[in-house]
């Protein structure tokens, strides 16, 4: 998994995205039954979409592209083994397949991963899709040159950890094996039930080997895609797609427009005001980057027909509160749990935009029913904190007369570890006897300090983020002890090493029926908690508002933003 911020401009673009993404069911069929504001709500084939973005499309080569980074843009023109279900709210969360005929065929201990393509799969130039190009497309994510892809395959594919890409080792990655050209086999550490998830990235997007031009090949990246790259200025800030003629056998994707318009690099002011004004081809667009902030919501909820206009989505993402419990005095459980009682998260939520941008949480994983969402609250202190049981555990950990601590924080008004946060925080502690001093760091300075082993506060706001809808990308990275990184970026804060923790995650590992996975990751998040390692604060929640003439709006609980593959245009 990536550092939170990363995953979230790519796939939310305000702090990320990752954050202010995540409901109930995204827009469900009241919200969403394919209309627009008015009008036919038949979708039809035809017209220009175009996508007003914040964030740049910019690195568009499957091997540099995180997940389906950038929005929805790129699944348009890479596809890959598997995908996700494109369909609303919870229904979105499950792995389908894509290029392959099935979600992939394990061997008993899953160690071993083995697909098949569909027959007639061809590129823009009509030439055919193989696993040979598969295989090469993966290999290619290993080079240097190319690096900013999920680094899973390195750790999970045997053999990988020091492969250095094709254009160095030309033997390529012998744990992948393509007996046929319809046929790639993969070979793994250790058992990796979620391998079908994995497959969803865009490194297991076909490249071929003869159209590689390394760094260059981002200007026109092959399409196995509905849509081919014609237009790419200046990195992604304005791309164009148009249709790909030879694209067969996507049961996922519904390509309506003939056209795909990306503009990025605006103002998100600009392009909420835009969106809602709707005039010209404005009519026509949507946004995969950008939320409506508090101001924005309270004018278009007073608007019936802008508020026709905005689609909610949930994504697997939490803010929280972490510790270190190396540091004085959070090395003494009872300080941690009595900051648990005397959070307010009434007002952490307002900070974060209210209610309607923010949704509280006492547990770790998401409240998505994929995540193994179990409901549990260890410190149980009602919604607006228990200070006086906050203050009884201080006085048993030995400061009956209150404590002074410092709370580290992002200044970037983009993230939910924002000094408004941090300020609700200090407040709510307060009446619990114990003074926060708050450390506002710039954005670069307070990732580089929370996420050394060698520099990590006791006590700072943090947030993280899935790359898949499951418990195993979620709690992995934060709480199993081999993941700690002593000299590089640590996500492990609490710098938990539990023998019992790790071999339960091993144990979730094996299983290939991700319905008994997900009940597992639960009982493991309730167990986790009880620790007060974390104190999780809210699930951020998108809202966004879409042109006057967009049909068919489609938000699952996989990215929580609209699905432009499914967006028709009047």
């Amino acid at each position: 998994m990536r550092q939170p911020s990363l995953i979230a401009r790519r796939v939310a673009a305000a702090s990320v995205g990752l954050v202010v993404a995540a409901g109930a069911a995204a827009c469900g069929p009241k919200d969403n039954d394919a209309k627009g504001a008015g009008g036919d709500s038949t979708p039809h084939k035809g017209g220009t979409l175009t996508v007003l973005n914040a964030q740049p499309q910019s690195d568009f080569d499957p091997a540099r592209l995180y997940t389906s980074g950038g929005g929805n843009v790129p699944s348009l023109v890479f596809r890959t083994l598997t995908t996700r279900n494109r369909e609303n709210g919870a229904a979105g969360a499950k792995v389908v397949p894509d290029l392959a005929t099935d979600t992939g065929r394990p061997n008993k201990d899953a160690t071993v991963w083995t697909y098949t393509l569909k027959p007639g799969l061809k590129y823009e130039d009509g030439t055919p899709i193989t696993s040979a190009d598969i295989k090469y497309g993966i290999e290619r994510s290993f080079a240097p040159e190319l690096s900013g892809g999920a680094p899973y395959l390195r750790d999970w594919l045997t053999g990988a950890a020091k492969y250095q890409g094709p254009y160095k080792d030309k033997k390529g990655l012998s744990a992948i094996e393509t007996p046929d050209a319809r046929t790639i086999v993969f070979h793994l550490n250790k058992p990796e039930g979620e391998f079908p998830y994995l497959a969803t990235q865009t490194q297991f997007a076909p490249v071929p080997q003869a159209k590689d031009k390394g760094t260059k090949y981002e200007e026109h990246p092959v399409s196995s895609g509905p849509y081919r790259v014609v237009r790419n200025d200046n990195d992604g800030e304005h791309v164009v797609l148009e249709r790909n003629p030879h694209w067969s056998g996507d049961d996922e994707r519904k390509a309506y427009p003939d056209r795909i318009d990306v503009r990025s690099g605006l103002d998100s002011s600009v392009i909420n005001q835009r969106l809602s004004s709707s005039q010209g081809a404005d009519a026509a667009a949507v946004t995969t980057d950008t939320n409506l902030g508090p101001a924005e919501l309270a004018r278009v909820s007073g608007d019936k027909k802008l508020a026709d206009r905005v689609g909610t989505g949930h994504f697997g993402y939490t803010n929280y509160i972490a510790f270190n419990p190396k540091v004085k005095p959070f090395d003494n459980p009872k300080v941690r749990e009595a900051v648990a009682y005397a959070v307010d998260r009434s007002s952490v939520v307002n900070a974060a935009g209210g209610s309607a941008l923010a949704e509280p949480a006492t547990t770790f994983l998401p409240d998505q029913k994929s995540f193994g969402y179990t409901p549990y609250d260890p410190f149980p202190a009602g919604k607006s904190g228990n200070a006086a049981k906050a203050k009884e555990l201080l006085k048993e950990a030995g400061y009956a007369k209150g404590l002074t601590v410092t709370l580290t924080h992002s200044n970037s008004k983009d993230f939910e570890t924002s000094p408004e946060i941090a300020t609700a925080l200090q407040d709510a502690l307060k009446k619990a006897g114990i003074t926060v001093k708050l450390q506002g760091l710039e954005d670069n300075d307070y990732r580089d300090k929370i996420h050394s082993v060698k520099t990590e506060p006791g006590f700072f706001l943090a947030h993280w983020g899935a790359d898949w809808p499951s418990g195993g990308p979620f709690l992995a990275p934060i709480f199993d002890g081999r993941q700690i990184v002593k000299d590089g970026a640590n996500f492990n804060t609490g710098l938990l090493n539990d023998k019992s923790v790790n071999d339960e995650i091993d144990a979730i590992n094996k299983l290939t029926d991700l319905n008994a996975a997900a009940v597992r990751w639960g009982a493991l998040d309730k167990k986790i908690g009880a620790q007060a390692l974390t104190v999780p604060l809210f699930h951020p929640v998108y809202k966004r508002l879409y042109g006057s003439d967009v049909r068919n709006i489609v938000i699952s609980d996989w990215t929580g933003v609209l699905d432009i593959s499914q967006v028709a245009v009047k």
